[in-house]
């Protein structure tokens, strides 16, 4: 999960990155309309990396039959989905964390979805 992580956050989000920080849109698009378009990025980004974290128990829980683990999975890819977006929102545009916190508390995420996931299936 942290190797699938470091994928998605370096390589698969692509133009993402720059979408997703609101300085960008003020200087590349600065029509009042594109105002929180950073927000719709920081959303898509956040719903690619839960999905690519929860490949190996989304993996286990098609060919276990776990109806339960499934639908584990399905609650965390949204809560993922959104903790990812708050996060990246600190760092991208609030600049009150570095990457390394960003890091950090996204390492955290993992930890917390595998953990629990271990421990109830």
């Amino acid at each position: 999960m942290l190797f699938l992580h470091l994928i998605d956050d370096y390589k698969i989000q692509g133009i993402l990155a720059n979408l997703k920080q609101r300085e960008w849109w003020k200087e590349n698009a600065p029509n009042p309309l594109y105002k929180n378009d950073y927000k719709v990025a920081l959303i898509e980004h956040g719903f690619s990396w839960a999905f690519t974290i929860s490949l190996p128990f989304l993996y286990i829980a098609i060919t276990q039959n776990n109806l339960a683990l499934g639908i584990f999975v399905i609650i965390n890819y949204f809560v993922n989905t959104l903790i990812h977006a708050f996060i990246d929102n600190l760092k991208a545009n609030e600049h009150v964390i570095s990457l390394t916190t960003d890091q950090l508390l996204h390492w955290i995420q993992i930890g917390s979805f595998w953990l629990i996931g271990c421990t109830l299936f």
